[in-house]
């Protein structure tokens, strides 16, 4: 062994031999040796292939991490197909909504019971949420573009079809048939489009899309409230068939979705039902919804047959409940994303609704009446906005969410179609009298409350402050 001395005589460090140096840097195996560590190289390139350095930049990252449009809650495209998504619900519920306008003016004169009425509005509503079922399945095969021009073609066409008919059947077919169609193609895939754009900010976007119910309730009704007495039925359902064209022009071609197709699955999961607070809530969603549209509907009546108030009086009553939809969607979503939850939230807003449509039994004059229209619009608008979210939160399969969505909805397209044509059957039962349909639509929600309580003691037990 060789010595390196410093300045101090004492030895700094020792250096080995030549051969003894390079016997020590590269040590000799035995074959066996070379081989498993040759195996443990292999295995350690493979690991880091498959695991890059965290700290490395790679210039293209991981699919598996790329950011999806579902996950984008914001930017120019999200927030103008929220835009887009506010048009073509003015040109759906916002229609629907001001059914209460059509209502008095066919029960007028068609001379036809109410009864005979409410089936047109009724069969709108119904068959929105029957054929938004297939609208949202054949979106998620990659049809959206098709579906959603196909349902804009038909819901103008069935307003200007409407501007010429002259009996109850041609009504029937144009209005009820034709206009209804044409919404169950818009409004699922519509509503689906903003929930995969969405997440984080979903409940407000789809909030804020929703408020084109309100802004088409308000803008529809003043329009048919203007120009009936000046230029007649049929000219003012032109106006508000070019009203909406306009908008068509719009969503038609920007109104689109950037997601890839993926396959769907069936139609019913009966499984669903086996679970308690999937079925308390479809169960209290049927209550709920059987007495939610008595109030739009009847409510212009109400004033003019009842209170005495003219034609242009009960069609502006029928627009503030309308227009009050618009912090009804947005507030309640709002409170419920950030604070309470969504069911949590659902569930006030029934109690809320049950209990005014007992006290409208009491109203007996204008005085009383107005109150009650922004009010129960308020409270009805958050319904409308809140269920869907609630169902969600009670589905912890996200890959089933449609399916589910879709079953809840088969269901309303029910509920809806009896409602409206039960109460009006109630009213012609009472000699013209409301309190019968106003007990029915009252206690019809207070069952809905009922069993919605429990199926939120179903999910959560009888935990309060749980947010869910």
């Amino acid at each position: 062994m060789t010595e390196k001395t410093g300045e101090d005589g004492e030895s700094n460090q020792k250096y080995p031999p030549s051969g003894l140096a390079q016997h020590a840097t590269h040590p000799t195996f035995s074959p066996r040796e070379t081989a498993v560590n040759a195996k443990l190289n292999e295995n350690q390139e493979d690991h880091e292939k498959r695991v890059p350095d965290p700290l490395s930049t790679p210039s293209e990252p991981p699919s598996a991490t790329k950011p999806t449009v579902s996950q984008q809650d914001g930017g120019a495209y999200a927030w103008t197909q929220v835009f887009l998504g506010h048009l073509a619900l003015f040109n759906t519920w916002g229609y629907i909504n001001s059914f209460g306008v059509f209502q008095e003016h066919y029960t007028r004169t068609l001379h036809r019971a109410p009864s005979d009425i409410s089936w047109v509005g009724s069969l709108q509503i119904s068959l929105l949420f029957l054929v938004g079922t297939v609208g949202g399945r054949a979106m998620d095969a990659g049809y959206f573009k098709a579906v959603f021009m196909t349902g804009s073609f038909l819901q103008v066409l069935s307003v200007f079809m409407t501007s010429i008919c002259k009996t109850y059947w041609q009504i029937l077919l144009a209005q009820g048939l034709c206009n209804g169609l044409g919404n169950g193609l818009v409004f699922c895939p519509s509503f689906a489009l903003l929930g995969r754009i969405f997440s984080k900010n979903r409940a407000l976007a789809i909030g804020v899309a929703a408020t084109g119910s309100a802004t088409g309730g308000v803008v529809i009704p003043i329009i048919a409230q203007r120009l009936l007495p000046r230029i007649g039925f049929g000219w003012t359902m032109r106006v508000i068939g070019f009203v909406m064209l306009s908008t068509m022009c719009l969503t038609v071609p920007f109104f689109n979705s950037r997601q890839p197709p993926r396959r769907t699955g069936p139609l019913v999961e009966w499984a669903a039902f086996r679970e308690p607070p999937y079925l308390l809530f479809a169960i209290s969603v049927f209550f709920t919804f059987w007495g939610l549209y008595f109030a739009f509907y009847y409510v212009g009546m109400f004033s003019r047959d009842i209170l005495g108030a003219s034609q242009s009086t009960s069609i502006t009553i029928l627009a503030i409940m309308n227009g009050l939809g618009l912090p009804g969607r947005i507030i309640p979503g709002f409170v419920a994303d950030r604070y309470l939850g969504s069911l949590n939230m659902f569930i006030p807003f029934v109690f809320a609704s049950a209990i005014l449509l007992y006290c409208w039994a009491a109203v007996d004059s204008l005085g009383g009446v107005y109150p009650f229209a922004v009010i129960y619009g308020f409270f009805a608008a958050g319904i409308q906005s809140l269920f869907l979210a609630s169902l969600s939160s009670l589905t912890t399969d996200l890959t089933k969410m449609g399916t589910r969505m879709g079953m809840v909805l088969s269901i309303l397209s029910i509920v809806t179609l009896t409602g409206s044509p039960l109460a009006g059957a109630l009213i012609q039962r009472k000699d013209g009298d409301y309190l019968y349909a106003q007990m029915f639509a009252g206690s019809s929600m207070a069952v809905g409350l009922l069993t919605l309580l429990m199926a939120r003691v179903a999910k959560t037990g009888y935990h309060v402050r749980i947010k869910v």
